[in-house]
């Protein structure tokens, strides 16, 4: 795991490039790229080129009015700004057979449709806490990794590896080929968060608190389980929730 952190290379701000060939030469560089925006009906050989090279990036790409863009810039454009990341993606294919050739047990978090930046920011700093290996976020639908959630972990996204990826379930297969049990932390289940063993290589799944998380995930899982709730309060911030089963994972690790 030391090796996959120290690849992270920290920026304070997210950092826009502007202009169609710009936002080329940037992806052909390699920049990791946090988001795109495209004005609407935007034509051309270069759009076409551009969206040609769109089709290798993992990242999410937006078509927006130009009212949009000119907000976010007041520089010439031409219809397109990609946001550049503050941290590296890493992959989580290179990162799970690294855990194991050291002799440790695979703990990774995947947060399924987690938007709020500062919920992501205290889950990443709690995961590094709990020595998670790493934690793994959809192309979309997902929480901006910009100044707010790095400031709300306390630096903690520049020291854990983030895995981004277009599909949630072909990751979660992969990590269970890898030998890596799902576990689903949800409420639409009678087993306690106890339950699970989590002494094996484990996947532990969090959703969105409105929608929770995803059917196809929920089918894929070995094992749902769930916080116990004694009060009058239903419901816990879903960082918190993190927290609370992450320990428990640490309580029978240790």
């Amino acid at each position: 795991m030391e090796n996959s952190r120290r690849s992270a290379r920290p920026k304070e701000n997210n950092e826009f490039v502007f202009g169609i060939r710009a936002v080329i030469e940037a992806i052909k560089a390699g920049k990791d790229i946090e988001s795109i925006y495209i004005q609407r009906s935007l034509t051309g050989e270069i759009i076409l080129e551009l969206k040609q090279l769109l089709k290798e990036v993992d990242a999410p790409v937006h078509n927006v009015p130009v009212e949009k863009l000119n907000r976010m810039t007041q520089k010439n454009h031409q219809g397109v700004i990609a946001v550049i990341s503050s941290i590296t993606f890493q992959k989580i294919e290179d990162i799970i057979p690294l855990v194991y050739e050291k002799g440790e047990t695979p703990l990774v978090l995947i947060l399924d449709g987690i938007t709020d930046v500062r919920n992501m920011g205290a889950i990443a700093r709690t995961a590094a806490c709990a020595g998670v290996h790493a934690i793994i976020v959809p192309t979309k639908n997902s929480a901006q990794i910009n100044a707010d959630a790095i400031k709300t972990s306390a630096g903690a996204l520049f020291s854990i590896p983030v895995c981004r990826h277009p599909n949630l379930q072909k990751t979660a297969l992969f990590l269970q080929e890898c030998g890596l049990q799902i576990v689903a932390c949800t409420e639409k289940t009678n087993d306690l968060i106890y339950a699970p063993d989590y002494t094996a290589p484990t996947a532990i799944v969090m959703g969105a608190e409105d929608e929770g998380i995803s059917n196809e995930i929920m089918r894929m899982a070995n094992h749902l389980a769930k916080i116990p709730m004694l009060g009058e309060i239903s419901s816990l911030n879903v960082s918190v929730s993190a927290g609370i089963i992450l320990y428990e994972a640490i309580r029978q690790r240790s």
